[in-house]
């Protein structure tokens, strides 16, 4: 059935306060079903996100036979089924929108006995897949995909995986996972070592779940053949949702949120770090570790940005966020120049040439790059101009464009939102809450 177009319509001006907790991290959502399923015993996800990518995984699992209860609340409680206990789904895995979902279950179902297919939305049956699939075939898994090496991708079970060194040409947490996932079922050790540093959630969780992982630099090992343990797995808030409203709050005067309970993983603080080089008033405090993943809680207060050239090292640990950075970048003072993101480009939508587009309509200087943009930001008092965009169906454009509003000087209007509730579902209501002046409608 085709989704319906729902448009968000944000009222200009206006300032965020207040307390909020945005959902739980979907990296950590995914990765929680992922291996509770895989577990020994129950584990027990409190915060989990109820957001669709999230429950792509989550039906995954159940389809193989694994027993979840939930979610309600956002606690869900897994019946691990074991290493080898996953049955053969009764037709095709429908992962929706989630790369993340495609990705990891192509590796860790290249270590089952039964074939498997995984099928997407339009969106993602055009993201590249020979990412995944070339390394794994040197491991020895059999992968079938499109001509373009994209899905559906017919996953052949029953072969025998081998254990792989692996030095990875771009920087990205999901190809190491995917091998990390698949190198659980290979025979020997598999390294995999990254360019520069990713997020390390499966590493963590794997650790969690009692599986050993070595670190070495930025390399990180797993032998094959051993097991997991249940445990209980506590969902920190999402960075990568809070980063809207981080972005929102330093552009739009008076404004002063508490994001409350904000995962911290040093590997994802990208949008910290280069706020913080931007001249934003943002403090942590509350700082504490929860099952592994340290969490904090994150003021913002209003202030006046600059341009920078963004550190090509920040990159790789901010590359979700860049769609609301450029709405930061275009209020700042002077030149933001970003470069070493060409990852952009193969997202849910080519974020570069779409934001670039949107932000063009708002009346920005935005000159998208082969691998960033250079954006000629207003200074201070600078509104952008009304204007209708297109999200071209990607949640964190929708999103990044709501928060533009803050300083326009007219309605700002987005066309195809639904699929913010892969990410955030209550967003809307959330911003709104806030003082972000939306609508949302059919």
């Amino acid at each position: 059935m085709e989704e319906q177009n729902i448009i968000f319509t944000v009222e200009p001006g206006g300032a965020l306060r207040g307390e909020l907790r945005v959902p739980g991290d979907k990296s950590i959502s995914h990765r929680s079903i992922m291996l509770g399923s895989l577990a020994e015993g129950i584990t027990e996800v409190k915060g989990f996100l109820e957001g669709e990518d999230a429950l792509a995984t989550l039906h995954a699992f159940r389809n193989m036979g694994v027993d979840i209860e939930g979610p309600d609340n956002g606690r869900v409680i897994i019946h691990g089924v074991g290493m080898r206990g996953l049955k053969t789904p009764a037709g095709p895995l429908n992962m929706g929108n989630s790369g993340t979902s495609m990705r990891l279950l192509c590796g860790l179902l290249s270590g089952q006995l039964f074939n498997t297919t995984l099928t997407g939305d339009n969106s993602l049956s055009g993201r590249p897949m020979r990412r995944v699939t070339e390394p794994l075939a040197e491991m020895g898994a059999v992968i079938g995909s499109t001509e373009a090496g994209t899905a559906p991708l017919n996953v052949c079970g029953d072969q025998p995986l081998r254990g792989l060194r692996f030095d990875m040409p771009v920087a990205s947490a999901q190809v190491k996972s995917c091998l990390l996932l698949a190198g659980l079922y290979a025979r020997g050790r598999t390294c995999i070592t990254e360019p520069a540093p990713t997020r390390d959630h499966t590493e963590r969780m794997l650790m969690g779940f009692g599986y050993p992982v070595e670190r070495i630099g930025a390399t990180a090992c797993v032998e094959g053949g051993g097991k997991l343990i249940a445990t209980s797995v506590e969902v920190p808030a999402d960075i990568s949702s809070a980063a809207f409203f981080m972005v929102g709050a330093s552009i739009s005067e008076g404004s002063d949120i508490v994001l409350q309970h904000v995962g911290v993983n040093p590997t994802r603080i990208g949008v910290i770090n280069i706020l913080h080089q931007m001249g934003a008033d943002i403090t942590l405090s509350n700082e504490r570790e929860v099952g592994g993943e340290p969490v904090a809680d994150i003021r913002v207060r209003s202030a006046q940005l600059k341009g920078i050239t963004i550190p090509e090292d920040q990159v790789p640990l901010a590359i979700d966020e860049f769609p609301v950075l450029f709405v930061a970048a275009a209020c700042a003072e002077g030149e933001t120049v970003l470069t070493g993101a060409k990852e952009l480009r193969v997202k849910e939508s080519d974020r570069i040439q779409v934001m670039a587009d949107g932000l063009h309509i708002l009346g920005v200087d935005a000159r998208p790059t082969e691998d960033g943009m250079v954006i000629q930001g207003g200074g201070a008092g600078y509104l952008m101009s009304s204007g209708r965009v297109e999200s071209h169906d990607d949640h964190r454009i929708a999103m990044a464009f709501s928060m533009a509003a803050l300083r326009a000087n007219g309605p700002v209007v987005i066309n195809n939102c639904a699929n913010v509730n892969t990410s955030f579902p209550e967003f809307v209501t959330l911003a709104r809450n806030a003082g972000l002046r939306i609508e949302n409608t059919l």
